[in-house]
């Protein structure tokens, strides 16, 4: 028992080495914290758990091909020319929703005389360590944040390098009105500096209300951590944005019931921003295939689809323009309208896009 005790406090002495020395890992939630979240149905025995069962282990045979994929030479992880970046504009005139894409999960959302960054990672790698993590494609930053108006809100889908970034919320802290985050990313923030007072969290299906706009956390099929250490000890989410016009965010996922049960209670949505990129049938619990990504959309009861979580960084195994290509094949079965801005580029659902990635591939 003495030796356990001695172990548990040996890990949270080296926690607390690595905060101090790596602040970019982030603050766990505390046992206080921990104690607001017996609230939450998803979590039990200090962890935040899926609705579904959920394995994030991978059996040896698994692993083993992961790592022998690693060390082949696949073709086209990365775009052989710089991908096209449009300067941002402010908006003049419209009350459409309008949505700007910074790469990967990162977007701008416009809605109601709001401005709201969703998942604003906009460091170069979505790595501890950067030169390890594999760099984002365009060397450049994808927005220069003095060109955009005032963000109201920030919002968070979970704790994730890819998603969560140290070096983007020093640089947004001060520019924010508000940060929206699920069950113990305020953790993560507040030892970053941000003020206790700007952040709310929420459990799924809790919403709160700003201006007008309704936001809901509703449920993903994912995982959180940002050590092996830390591990499901803050939870993940999707989101529902109501004003005007709804707007639906996957956030990370894989595909599951909670879409179907989320388009009966929160449904229909005008435009969707969905999960499509970094997939393998390895990880198919914690990821879409594009196929299910429209599958997803469908259930959720989206009308236009604008796919994200692709055209940044090489976090899988498959061709970078791969995602986007099988969803468009797939939505051409079903008849669904599919958005596909540049990097920077302003679209809503009425805008028409190219197919841009076929320049550089």
């Amino acid at each position: 028992m003495k030796k356990t005790v001695a172990a548990l406090a040996g890990l949270g002495v080296l926690g607390a080495v690595f905060m101090t020395r790596y602040p970019l890992f982030g603050r766990r939630p505390s046992k206080a914290d921990q104690q607001q979240y017996t609230r939450s149905r998803q979590f039990s025995n200090g962890k935040f758990q899926n609705e579904l069962p959920f394995q994030l282990k991978m059996e040896w045979e698994t692993m083993k091909s992961i790592l022998k994929d690693y060390g082949r030479e696949l073709p086209s992880l990365k775009p052989v020319k710089p991908l096209p970046v449009v300067p941002f504009e402010r908006r003049t005139d419209g009350t459409e929703p309008r949505v700007t894409w910074f790469g990967h999960s990162a977007f701008l959302l416009e809605l109601d005389q709001q401005t709201i960054f969703f998942d604003p990672m906009l460091g170069r790698a979505p790595s501890p360590f950067p030169k390890l993590g594999g760099g984002r494609f365009q060397t450049t930053a994808p927005v220069d944040l003095d060109a955009l108006p005032p963000i109201d809100l920030v919002i968070y889908s979970h704790d994730h390098y890819d998603h969560l970034d140290y070096h983007s919320i020093l640089a947004l802290k001060d520019r924010v009105g508000r940060f929206i985050v699920p069950l113990g990313v305020a953790s993560r923030l507040k030892g970053w500096g941000v003020d206790p007072d700007r952040i709310t969290e929420l459990d799924w299906h809790e919403s709160v209300e700003t201006n007008g706009l309704r936001l809901t956390a509703t449920p993903a099929r994912h995982y959180s951590g940002r050590n092996g250490l830390d591990q499901f000890s803050t939870l993940w989410a999707s989101w529902v944005i109501e004003g005007s016009k709804k707007v639906f965010f996957s956030g990370d996922s894989g595909y599951g019931p909670h879409f179907k049960a989320i388009g009966e209670q929160y449904g229909p949505f005008d435009v969707t921003i969905m999960e499509c990129g970094q997939y393998d049938t390895r990880w198919s619990s914690s990821h879409m295939l594009p196929e299910q990504t429209l599958a997803a959309h469908l259930d959720v009861r989206g009308d236009v689809l604008i796919p994200v979580h692709w055209s940044a960084f090489t976090l899988a195994f498959h061709p970078w323009y791969e995602p986007v290509e099988r969803l468009l094949k797939e939505a051409v079965k079903h008849e669904v309208s599919v958005v596909t801005p540049m990097i920077g580029e302003s679209v809503t659902v009425a805008s028409e896009t190219r197919r841009w990635w076929r320049e550089v591939r």
